[in-house]
C-alpha cells in the first residue's frame, strides 16, 4: 500500500505568524504580564528580569522567552494507568477527550440540565473508558455532593479507579495539588515513575488580559518539578478580555502562553508544557462565549499553528457546542469543530460531551461525538492507494452485468476503506420507522444504558483502591467533611 498525503488546514502564513509572534515579544518586553504568586516572581528576579512589586508586574527579555523556548520538550509521552500504553503528544498526533469541570450533567429523560452526583461521575468515566476514539479521560463532571473545596481531588478520585486512559484535570486550589499528585504516585508506584510514565496534565488557566493568579502559577510550578506537563488555557473573549479582532487575540494568547511557559522553565528547565487555550468568539449580543462559533475555531486553529511553528505540543477546546440539547446546532458545531481540530492537527482536542458554553456535559452527546471524533480520523487518515494499478485489473471483461458487490476486491479492501457508525442512522425510511423514529439522541440514550449495562467497571485493585481512599478521606478531612459517598461499584 502506498502512503497518502495527509489532508491539513492552515489558517496563517509565515509572514503573519512572524508578526503575531514579534509583537508578543514586543508585549512580554514592554508592558509585560501580572504574576499574582510570589514564588513565581522570585523565580523571575532570580532570572534577571524587572520585577515591580507594588503592581505585580513582570517584564520577560525576548532571550530569556527564547531560551525557555528551547528548553521546551516538543513532544510528550503519556501513558495510561497500566504504564503499558503510550501515547505521542506532538507533531500531528491527535487525541480527542471530554471537555473539562462542567457544572451541570444534561439529563436526557427529564430533558434538562441537574446538578451531578458521584454515580453520574462513576457513569462519566466508565462511558469514557468504552469509547474508542477518545483516547484521554478528563475530570470533566463536578460533582454536588462533596464539599466544594474537594471537588477537584475527588473528581480525580473517581476517574484514576474507573477509567485506565491517560487524565486531562487541574486543581481549584494550590492546596489540591498535593492529594492529586498523591493519588498519581501511587497509581504509577512513586513519584520518579509517574515522572518517567505521566498520567495526567494539568490545565492551568491564565486569567485575561496578560495575568497569571497565584493559583494557576503555583500550578505550574508544582506540575513542573513534579514532571506533570501543564496545559495551559488562555481565555481572551474578543472584544471583552482581549482585542476584538481574530489577529489581535492570538497576538495576547501568545503572550498568555508564553509567559506560562516561562515560569514552567524557570522551576525546572525541560519542564513539559502544552501550547493550549479555550479562548471565545464574544457575542456582544446576548453577553455569551460561543465556543461553537467558527471565529472561536478559527482562533483555535491559527494559536493551533502558531504552537506547532514554535515546536510545541498543542491543545484547543474544539468539538463541543453551546446548544443546551443534543439538536441539530449540538451535532453542527460539534461536528465542524472535531473535524477541523483534526485538519489542524491538534494534538489534545477537549471538549467531547459538553454543551452550553462548556458547562454541560452529556452522556448521550460524548457517545454521539465519540462517533464523530472517529469520522475525524477517517478523514485525516486520507485516501490510500490500495493497488497497483489503482483500478485496471476491475474493468479488464467489464459487462453491463457486471457487479462489483461479488469480487475478492470488494471483500479485501471494503471494511479498511469504509466506516460503520452506530448511531448515524443509514436505514431505509419504513426500517428507521418500524424501530420507532427514534432521534438520534434516543439511539445514544440506548446506547449509553448498553454500554453501562454490558461492560464491567475496569477497576483498580483492592489494594490501590483502598490507598487512594486513603488520601482522598485525609483530603476531605481536612477540609471539613468526615465522610466520603458510597460509590457504585458495578
Amino acid at each position: 500500500m502506498i502512503p497518502t498525503t495527509r489532508p491539513k488546514v492552515e489558517l496563517l502564513d509565515q509572514t503573519f505568524i512572524a508578526k503575531i509572534l514579534e509583537e508578543a515579544f514586543v508585549i512580554l518586553e514592554r508592558q509585560g504580564v501580572f504574576v499574582e504568586n510570589v514564588e513565581a516572581r522570585s523565580l523571575f528576579k532570580k532570572a534577571g528580569m524587572a520585577v515591580d512589586e507594588s503592581q505585580q508586574r513582570v517584564t520577560l527579555t525576548r532571550k530569556l522567552v527564547e531560551e525557555a523556548l528551547a528548553a521546551t520538550p516538543s513532544s510528550i509521552k503519556l501513558y495510561d494507568r497500566s504504564g503499558q500504553k503510550e501515547f505521542l503528544v506532538g507533531g500531528d498526533e491527535v487525541h480527542f477527550n471530554p471537555g473539562s469541570a462542567a457544572v451541570k450533567i444534561f439529563d436526557h429523560q427529564a430533558r434538562q440540565e441537574r446538578k451531578a452526583d458521584t454515580s453520574d461521575l462513576v457513569a462519566f468515566y466508565r462511558l469514557t473508558e468504552s469509547l474508542g476514539h477518545l483516547h484521554f479521560q478528563s475530570t470533566g463532571l463536578i460533582s454536588a455532593d462533596v464539599p466544594e473545596i474537594i471537588a477537584d481531588s475527588y473528581r480525580l478520585f473517581l476517574g484514576l479507579q474507573f477509567c485506565t486512559k491517560p487524565v486531562v484535570t487541574g486543581t481549584f486550589r494550590v492546596e489540591g495539588f498535593r492529594p492529586m499528585f498523591e493519588m498519581l504516585a501511587a497509581v504509577r508506584g512513586g513519584t520518579e515513575e509517574l515522572r518517567s510514565k505521566p498520567l495526567a496534565i494539568f490545565d492551568a488557566c491564565p486569567s485575561p488580559p496578560l495575568k497569571w493568579s497565584h493559583l494557576t502559577s503555583q500550578s505550574l510550578i508544582d506540575c513542573a518539578r513534579a514532571g506533570i506537563p501543564s496545559e495551559l488555557i488562555s481565555m481572551g473573549m474578543t472584544g471583552a478580555t482581549s482585542p476584538v479582532t481574530i489577529a489581535g487575540t492570538l497576538v495576547q494568547h501568545v503572550v498568555e502562553n508564553l509567559s506560562g511557559l516561562v515560569i514552567c522553565q524557570l522551576a525546572r528547565a525541560g519542564a513539559p508544557v502544552i501550547f493550549g487555550g479555550s479562548p471565545s468568539s464574544f457575542d456582544m449580543r446576548k453577553g455569551t462565549t460561543p465556543m461553537g462559533a467558527v471565529e472561536t475555531m478559527m482562533l483555535d486553529m491559527a494559536y493551533a499553528q502558531i504552537g506547532k511553528h514554535l515546536c510545541l505540543p498543542t491543545h484547543a477546546y474544539m468539538g463541543l457546542s453551546d446548544s443546551k440539547i443534543n439538536d441539530s446546532q449540538a451535532g453542527l458545531e460539534s461536528g465542524i469543530g472535531a473535524v477541523l481540530a483534526a485538519l489542524a492537527g491538534v494534538n489534545v482536542v477537549s471538549g467531547a460531551g459538553m454543551m452550553n458554553f462548556e458547562s454541560s456535559q452529556s452522556l448521550e452527546k460524548l457517545v454521539i461525538d465519540d462517533e464523530i471524533c472517529g469520522m475525524a480520523y477517517r478523514l485525516i487518515s486520507g485516501i490510500s492507494q490500495r493497488d497497483e494499478p489503482l483500478a485496471l485489473p476491475l474493468f479488464e471483461n467489464i459487462r453491463p452485468e457486471t457487479q462489483f458487490l461479488t469480487m475478492p476486491h470488494t471483500r479485501k479492501w471494503y471494511r479498511l476503506e469504509h466506516t460503520f457508525p452506530l448511531l448515524a442512522d443509514r436505514d431505509p425510511y419504513d426500517a428507521w420507522a418500524s424501530l420507532g423514529k427514534k432521534t438520534m439522541a434516543d439511539r445514544a440514550f440506548d446506547e449509553v444504558q448498553r454500554i453501562l449495562a454490558q461492560n464491567a467497571p475496569r477497576l483498580v485493585e483492592e489494594k490501590l483502591r483502598t490507598e487512594l481512599r486513603k488520601i482522598m478521606a485525609a483530603d476531605a478531612k481536612q477540609n471539613g467533611a468526615e465522610k466520603l459517598p458510597e460509590i457504585p461499584m458495578t
